[in-house]
């Protein structure tokens, strides 16, 4: 399985960004995807790569959250014995609603029709169905003050339109560090999306944990180097949506950082 294990390593960062965006959360998404890997090591006949095999690996990641949803356990998450799958079955995240799956694997992770439809065991047409179900009710979404941190001024123009365009609020948009926590603690955003380098080489991680030290929204990072914060080897960001970027995707992953929060505000009541 050599050939296939370095295969499945180059996808391995963005089914993790995949897991986190769909979980809203980095430690429930990572802990999907070691179940997948795990599923993988004992079974490893059930990728192929024949017909993709970043295809077969979002499937294995889908057959596995259903196993979790269909076999819960009453054992005792805080046991060190049990193996990554059986503790999340003790802490069971529910998986978004299926049009949100069809959302983001096609706009988000830039999957077919097709290859959706094999992933989600759907036929192409509710697939289809289901997409345009998902971004009508995204155009539905109540308005939220969105923060915008990017140094480069073209760029964040367009951000800004298309935040317009999504009926959200533009409530400032900063080129540095400074400005940027300035900006949050004045407007309180319902959600910040930032760049990883700013003016004057600040470092838009450094200005995002500033903001979260201070206030609490969700985060969507754009930036040209996606990888630099898929790598686990640090606390890394929910969402990454990655530049060149098409305004469907970033629309997508702003619709998923605030239903993920919205949930979570409406669970905690």
């Amino acid at each position: 399985m050599g050939e296939t294990s370095r295969d499945v390593a180059t996808h391995l960062p963005y089914l993790r960004r995949y897991a986190r965006a769909l979980t809203g959360s980095q430690t429930r998404g990572d802990e999907y995807v070691r179940a997948c890997l795990e599923a993988l090591l004992a079974e490893p006949q059930r990728i192929d790569g024949r017909g993709g095999l970043r295809r077969q690996l979002f499937a294995l990641f889908h057959d596995i959250w259903r196993v979790v949803q269909a076999t819960s356990s009453d054992q005792d998450a805080e046991n060190p014995d049990l193996s990554h799958l059986d503790r999340m079955r003790k802490s069971l995240a529910t998986m978004p609603p299926l049009e949100r799956q069809v959302l983001l694997l096609v706009s988000l992770e830039g999957f077919s029709y097709e290859d959706t439809a094999s992933i989600l065991g759907l036929e192409v047409e509710e697939t289809r169905r289901l997409l345009h179900k998902a971004q009508t009710d995204m155009q539905r979404r109540t308005a939220a003050p969105i923060l915008v941190l990017e140094d480069e001024k073209i760029i964040a123009l367009d951000i800004a339109r298309i935040i317009e365009e999504m009926g959200h609020q533009l409530c400032g948009m900063a080129a540095d560090r400074d400005e940027a926590v300035q900006l949050a603690l004045q407007t309180q955003p319902a959600l910040v999306l930032a760049d990883v380098q700013l003016r004057g080489g600040d470092s838009g991680i450094d200005a995002v944990r500033d903001i979260l030290a201070r206030i609490e929204a969700p985060v969507v990072f754009v930036t040209g180097y996606p990888e630099r914060l898929l790598t686990g080897s640090e606390v890394e960001p929910t969402f990454v949506v990655a530049k060149p970027f098409r305004p469907q995707t970033l629309k997508t992953a702003i619709a998923q950082a605030l239903s993920v929060s919205r949930d979570a505000e409406e669970a905690s009541r």
